[in-house]
């Protein structure tokens, strides 16, 4: 063996390349670090949500300098209760927040980086699994925004933070493989798949840990809450009930108005799922505007007396006006605030065939009759309420527990059909 002391000091060139990677190596590791806090913030919020009590949401590019989303205003809360924000929804109570296996890679990169700028060399085979390591955060962000942007049409700003580390991570793994020095050729060492392989299975490890830890602590969902009551009087003797375009068998009424928020969040939350395909859906529409509804003293929802009676006349075309009205809530709300009859314009406009309908006695004595169908089944005044086979879903789980409630509701439907 050689003699450390009678090794002679290395050239400039030579300390140059040994010391740029080890400083690519420790930015990767800050944006690593930067990663596991965004994503723990991401995943505190999300597991605070799910104790079905409304929790201020963190939303802010650097968490802790600004106050919470204390009223669910935000882009961070509407990517929160979308159906995008969790994984497996139907297999357990909430699902499992893409935030945690984020946590975990990030975790994943953080020990590299340390296990690397702890050894005296580093070698190109290295730093070329950080590069394809980085790749996966990258393409989940791009992935992710691409539907922020087509699906949800507002950003998260701790998501941003965790896009941002992500494309930090793969920038630092390549300016740390490009001031590598190539290894010497016939150098000895584990083959290189074997070295990837390795660390592969290190990376699984960090990321299935906290998943394991999820699904182990996270407490079961209370069976007795899927006890409620049903509608007292679930025909409908009035003729208040909107068929929507389904294909299912299972006979669910959904209660909604449509200038509510979470009404429309809940709808794209169903839609989304793939249970609702065995539903065959009617809609009773409760407008909480005190212009029609004698049950609110002030206007929840100014306007929606006019936008209800724009769906009532729309007829089989009653869907496509809906989904007119939740994709232009913020608009029409506003208008709404300034009377009914600007509301009504813009209707009128946007649906000229609808014009003579609107405002007319016949569609207001059939939306009266709609809030008739309320009192006689004695519903609170909430809105978005949905009853599958005459059972209600719980209030609190039409947000992130409702695939896996769903799916509760239609197995225990398909038992007693079954027996």
């Amino acid at each position: 063996m050689s003699n450390p002391e009678s090794t002679s000091p290395p050239s400039p060139a030579t300390a140059l390349a040994a010391q740029m990677p080890r400083k690519a190596l420790l930015t990767f590791g800050l944006f690593a670090l930067v990663g596991v806090v965004f994503a723990g913030v991401s995943t505190y919020d999300f597991i605070a949500h799910l104790d079905r009590q409304v929790h201020a949401i963190t939303c802010s590019i650097v968490p802790g300098l600004s106050a919470p989303d204390t009223t669910g205003s935000s882009g961070c809360h509407a990517v929160l209760i979308s159906p995008y924000s969790s994984l497996m929804r139907d297999y357990t109570w909430g699902g499992i927040p893409i935030a945690l296996p984020a946590l975990g890679v990030f975790a994943f990169l953080l020990f590299r980086a340390i296990d690397l700028l702890l050894r005296r060399q580093v070698s190109r085979r290295e730093t070329g699994f950080l590069i394809l390591a980085s790749l996966l955060p990258v393409l989940t962000s791009l992935v992710y925004g691409a539907i922020s942007v087509t699906k949800i049409g507002s950003f998260c700003k701790v998501c941003v933070g965790i896009y941002f580390a992500s494309f930090g991570v793969l920038v630092c793994a390549i300016v740390a493989q490009l001031a590598t020095r190539a290894e010497a050729e016939g150098k000895s060492g584990r083959p290189l798949l074997g070295l990837w392989g390795f660390y592969f299975v290190e990376g699984v490890a960090l990321v299935a840990l906290p998943l394991l830890l999820y699904l182990a602590l996270k407490p079961s969902y209370p069976q007795a809450l899927l006890q409620t009551s049903g509608l007292r009087h679930p025909e409908d003797r009035l003729g208040v009930m909107l068929s929507l375009p389904s294909m299912g068998r299972v006979p669910a009424t959904e209660i909604v108005d449509p200038l509510c928020p979470a009404c429309k969040a809940f709808s794209e939350r169903l839609a989304a799922s793939d249970l609702a395909r065995d539903l065959q859906l009617k809609l009773v529409l409760f407008p909480l505007d005190k212009e029609c509804n004698w049950m609110v003293g002030e206007s929840v929802h100014p306007g929606a007396c006019a936008v209800s009676e724009a769906v009532l006349c729309a007829g089989d075309r009653a869907a496509e006006v809906l989904a007119w009205a939740f994709a232009n809530q913020a608009e029409l709300h506003t208008l709404g605030t300034s009377g009914q009859h600007a509301i009504a314009a813009r209707i009128r406009h946007d649906f000229p065939g609808l014009a003579a309908c609107i405002g007319g006695a016949v569609v207001k004595a059939r939306l009266n009759k709609s809030l008739r169908w309320i009192v006689a089944n004695s519903l609170p005044v909430l809105t978005p309420q949905l009853f599958v086979g005459n059972q209600k879903i719980p209030d609190e789980d039409t947000d992130l527990g409702l695939d896996y409630v769903l799916g509760q509701v239609l197995a225990q439907r398909g038992a007693e059909v079954g027996r």
